[in-house]
């Protein structure tokens, strides 16, 4: 969290200790922004890196302080800012001359306030953006055999040290193993992969987090406090969303809106300087799309690309906006979300009701796909409108399997449950949202049924029935289970008991009695036994395959092949019950070559 800290009190939060309150400036001086003006100057004024500062502390208080640490993390986290006051409080110490290395830092030291401004003498600031070369890189191992001039250490920061090239990092390898007791290096990327495992073994390296969104808004508000800036809480959510975890880009989007509002921050005015739609009208067209109602959803998002939004934030919104369903019906407690505007809670807890997970997944992947369609566009608003249709036509598709079984059995490919209740059909043959795809599908004649009965039961009369079941139900590891593992007792319908073999899961009767009942309709009892029982499925086929194998073996016509062609094996053997149709169906002979059977029956 590079440019952040708190202000003032806010509400009944205490202010963040170790930052005090800057005066108003005067008219004349210069305007400092806000990621500028309240950038920690502490550990305790960071904010969402608790597990990093808990480490430092511990370090500190125990004297176990490396040589090196690696910083990184995403923008605007705190990478830069974290290494001032690590040198700070390295080279902390009081007006009277005591003091030791320590995060605890309630004043100012002598070297603070100049490390602080980035002007202390032992404290260097390289930006390895700029300069790349080993030269550089040497400046800094001959000038790092000197004793600090009035500090404590020599510390040297290097952001973005992934820019060094090649031949620098190489330079540093053995400086950074074993530098010299005064000095110590800190080093920032954003890019961790692109720097040398070399010296990431030779560093600490701590992972800053991006910040939760709550914690932006609370900070935030404490800023507009301190600021005497009016902000409503809906404005503050906007910014934090569109900050995406970056303390820095969160107080520049907040300098932003203060000019754009003059003083006063509404959800309206963040919502016209970012080109986001309104959070109810993407809710509205979301409705629209997953109802199926088209041209609904064509005219909400016309009149948003009117307002001024983006297509394609219009579409990231609701993409946002379906995870957001999708949060609230699998975590209910999700709509405590601070960050959650009192419609999109409200009403996302209804469409979670009424959705399934099977349509809010489908509709996450179109719109993801969709997005980049749009950016690529030179038409953005007729993309978005051809995902939208995609959106309303296949938000309530059967799954493939779905559509695989309802086709194996026969039954007419309908869609699946709507979730939400389509609007009246126009008069005439064209038909909105899915039914659309299943009624243009040529329908099979109706069967007369003179009565309508219930369907039949599944029954299941042996235990071969249960494993192949199984295997169509797509309970892989039970069929498995079921074939190696189990050797059978007794089978009637109802009742099954077998033996595990020995380090067999032990689950397998409660699984196999719950995966029944829900297959027949009916209980089952599923019981372990001490018996022997058959050997299991697998063995059994094994066996089989190796009699079949030894019966062709002691064929004449296969020994005599045997005999023709040294190192030959059976590899299968396929009895003539298993040919398909056109297997059973011999190909002409040749004329002039009819001759008796060999083998004595009518293969070819």
């Amino acid at each position: 969290m590079d440019e952040t800290t708190a202000g003032t009190p806010f509400d009944d939060e205490p202010a963040l200790p170790g930052f005090p309150l800057e005066p108003k400036p005067p008219a004349t001086s210069p305007y400092r922004v806000l990621a500028r003006k309240y950038r920690p100057r502490t550990f305790d004024d960071l904010i969402g890196q608790e597990a990093m500062v808990r480490t430092l502390s511990n370090a500190f208080d125990t004297g176990r302080i490396p040589q090196a640490w690696m910083l990184t993390g995403v923008r605007g986290v705190g990478k830069t800012t974290t290494a001032r006051i690590l040198a700070r409080a390295l080279n902390y110490q009081k007006a009277d001359g005591s003091g030791a290395p320590t995060i605890h830092m309630p004043d100012l030291g002598l070297h603070c306030e100049a490390i602080m401004e980035s002007r202390h003498v032992d404290v260097l600031e390289m930006d390895a953006a700029s300069h790349t070369g080993i030269d550089d890189v040497r400046q800094i191992i001959d000038g790092i055999r000197y004793s600090p001039a009035s500090a404590r250490y020599k510390v040297y920061i290097i952001d973005e040290v992934h820019m060094l090239s090649e031949k620098a990092f190489n330079a540093f390898l053995k400086t950074l193993e074993e530098p010299p007791p005064h000095a110590k290096f800190i080093f920032a990327t954003t890019e961790i992969r692109k720097v040398p495992v070399t010296i990431l073994s030779r560093c600490q390296r701590f992972d800053l987090r991006r910040i939760d969104a709550d914690k932006l808004v609370r900070h935030l508000a404490r800023i507009c406090a301190a600021e005497e800036v009016q902000a409503d809480g809906e404005a503050l959510a906007s910014i934090a969303r569109a900050a995406e975890g970056s303390a820095r880009d969160s107080l520049s989007l907040m300098d932003q809106a203060i000019a754009h509002g003059a003083g006063i921050v509404t959800g309206d005015t963040v919502r016209e300087m970012l080109g986001l739609a309104d959070r109810s009208q993407v809710i509205d067209l979301f409705e629209a799309a997953m109802r199926g109602d088209v041209p609904t959803a064509f005219a909400a998002l016309r009149a948003q690309y009117d307002a001024g939004a983006d297509p394609t934030v219009i579409l990231s919104d609701l993409a946002t906006f379906s995870h957001v369903v999708t949060r609230l019906k699998l975590i209910p407690d999700a709509a405590k979300d601070p960050v959650l505007s009192e419609a999109e809670r409200t009403r996302g807890l209804e469409f979670a009701k009424t959705l399934s997970v099977r349509s809010l997944s489908r509709a996450w992947q179109i719109l993801l796909k969709g997005i980049p369609e749009v950016q690529a566009s030179n038409r953005p608003v007729a993309a978005a409108e051809m995902v939208l249709v995609r959106l309303a036509y296949a938000s309530d598709l059967p799954t493939p399997d779905e559509a695989l079984r309802a086709l194996k059995e026969g039954r007419t490919l309908e869609p699946g449950a709507a979730p939400l209740s389509r609007p009246p059909a126009p008069s005439g043959p064209s038909i909105s949202g899915t039914m659309a795809l299943a009624a243009s599908q040529p329908r099979p004649e109706p069967r007369p049924d003179p009565a309508p009965s219930a369907a039949p039961a599944l029954r299941l009369r042996r235990f071969e029935d249960v494993v192949a079941m199984a295997g169509e139900q797509r309970e892989v590891v039970l069929k498995r289970a079921l074939e190696r593992d189990v050797h059978l007792v007794h089978f009637e319908e109802g009742r099954i008991e077998f033996r595990l073999i020995d380090g067999a899961s032990r689950t397998v009767p409660n699984d196999l009695s719950r995966v029944l009942q829900s297959w027949t309709g009916q209980r089952w009892m599923v019981a372990l036994s001490s018996e022997a029982g058959s050997a299991t499925l697998h063995h059994q086929a094994e066996t089989a395959e190796q009699e079949r194998k030894a019966g062709a073996a002691n064929h004449p016509l296969v020994q005599a092949v045997l005999a023709k062609f040294p190192g030959a094996q059976i590899v299968n053997v396929v009895d003539r019950s298993e040919k398909t149709a056109d297997e059973m169906i011999p190909p002409p002979e040749p004329e002039g070559l009819d001759g008796p059977d060999l083998d004595g029956d009518d293969d070819v």
